[in-house]
């Protein structure tokens, strides 16, 4: 019984380590980044976006696939629809996409591009790429104000850069002028959690950019809007702007439904690009986490583990006996333990010994020194000269403490004992 609860309770150790490895919890990781898509509830994510936009009855879009599948989509109008991308993005864009995106929008779309240029949330942290990112997607040029500056200076600031803030760091959005997408906004309000940057947008050689909005911290602009064929291209320089924590400040939430309204029509969509933030239609961690059926799989094979360990396993080894060793084999034991530390000379002078013991008591009338009574087995009728010649240069062998044959000489020794007693 005992050890049935032994393993009992290793067996539920185990179950339980399984499950904080596959298992994950809401609390795990309370320090991890939250991404600008559409699942996220934390600070950053776009979830309360969507979630408001479908309450007003606009219809939204989680986009989980690639750009060129636009205008391949047939639950969308040709027209009439906003798409909000945010960069720096996690999955880099195609050369086919950015071709598919500006098709998209000559083709009567509004692409509204939320840039952590002059705002950086932690998700933006380390974008170096931003820029190619926009220069990509919109044609658009940006860069830093810092101009010409030593690389020790720059050194510096991107050291000082990677800093998380202590508190972070608000930034001001400010109309410049009236207009359709501004209708209402007095501010906008962003959120950095790293020291931002000021950035400024180069004019395309091929058009001009309407200058929406300014920063009221730097005076520098955040909003620019171009058009492209019959659509819109939008840029904002804040990518916190519409994110969770911050939609419900200011005019956030204002803004976002003027944008909606002017270039969104009645059977048009408003897509969210989750594709290039880690969320593809090929997986989606959420709802695979979010499945019962995957928490009922894991219980009946927790359950039917757990039957087979304690029922099906044997706890405890069955004790083995072994049968007594045999004469042969303790005399084969020995031999070798006694191979191992006898030397073959003394080995040799010892079969010698125990060979004159046996031999006859009127053989032992041999010459004073000798160890065998050579002269006696010489002349002895049954024996040849060959082998006693040979039993004599072996013992000389032995008692000068050289090596001798031991098989050899017991093979001999016992042919000439079966000699003398034949």
């Amino acid at each position: 019984m005992r050890e049935r609860l032994i393993t009992l309770g290793c067996a539920l150790g185990a179950l339980l380590l399984f499950g904080a490895l596959l298992v994950r919890g809401a609390g795990l990781d309370s320090r991890r980044v939250a991404l600008p898509t559409t699942i996220e509830r934390h600070g950053n994510g776009l979830a309360g976006a969507m979630s408001w936009l479908e309450a007003e009855g606009i219809r939204t879009l989680s986009l989980r696939e690639r750009f060129d599948t636009l205008a391949k989509r047939r639950d969308l109008p040709a027209a009439g629809n906003l798409l909000i991308v945010t960069v720096p993005v996690a999955t880099p864009f195609r050369v086919q996409e950015a071709r598919a995106v500006d098709h998209w929008i000559r083709a009567g779309n509004t692409l509204l591009v939320l840039a952590a240029l002059s705002d950086t949330p932690a998700w933006a942290r380390g974008g170096l790429g931003v820029h190619n990112d926009l220069q990509q997607l919109t044609g658009l040029d940006f860069e830093t104000l810092h101009g010409a500056e030593s690389p020790q200076h720059a050194a510096t600031r991107l050291i000082e850069a990677s800093r998380q803030l202590a508190r972070p760091q608000r930034g001001t959005l400010v109309p410049n002028r009236p207009h359709a997408y501004l209708r209402g906004v007095g501010r906008a309000l962003a959120w950095s959690d790293y020291p931002p940057q000021a950035w400024t947008v180069r004019l395309p050689r091929d058009g001009f950019v309407l200058v929406l909005g300014h920063q009221s911290e730097t005076g520098e602009g955040v909003l620019w809007m171009r058009p492209a064929g019959s659509g819109t291209l939008i840029v904002s320089g804040f990518g916190s702007l519409f994110s969770n924590r911050a939609l419900a400040d200011a005019d956030n939430a204002r803004l976002l439904a003027d944008i909606v309204g002017a270039t969104v029509r009645p059977k048009g969509a408003v897509l969210f690009d989750d594709e290039h933030q880690g969320l593809a239609a090929a997986y989606d961690p959420a709802k695979f986490y979010n499945d019962p059926r995957l928490y009922g799989t894991i219980g009946v094979l927790a359950a039917v583990w757990l039957v087979w360990v304690l029922g099906g396993t044997r706890l405890r080894v069955p004790a083995t006996r072994r049968p007594a060793p045999r004469e042969a084999e303790l005399v084969r034991a020995t031999g070798g333990f006694l191979a191992r530390v006898l030397r073959p000379a003394a080995a040799a002078r010892r079969m010698f010994e125990h060979f004159r013991r046996r031999l006859p008591a009127r053989s032992h009338r041999g010459a004073p020194g000798e160890s065998l009574p050579w002269q006696w087995l010489e002349q002895h009728p049954r024996l040849t000269r060959a082998d006693v010649q040979q039993l004599k240069d072996w013992c000389a062998q032995a008692h000068s403490d050289r090596r001798v044959p031991l098989r050899r000489l017991h093979n001999l020794i016992v042919r000439t004992e079966r000699q003398l007693a034949a």
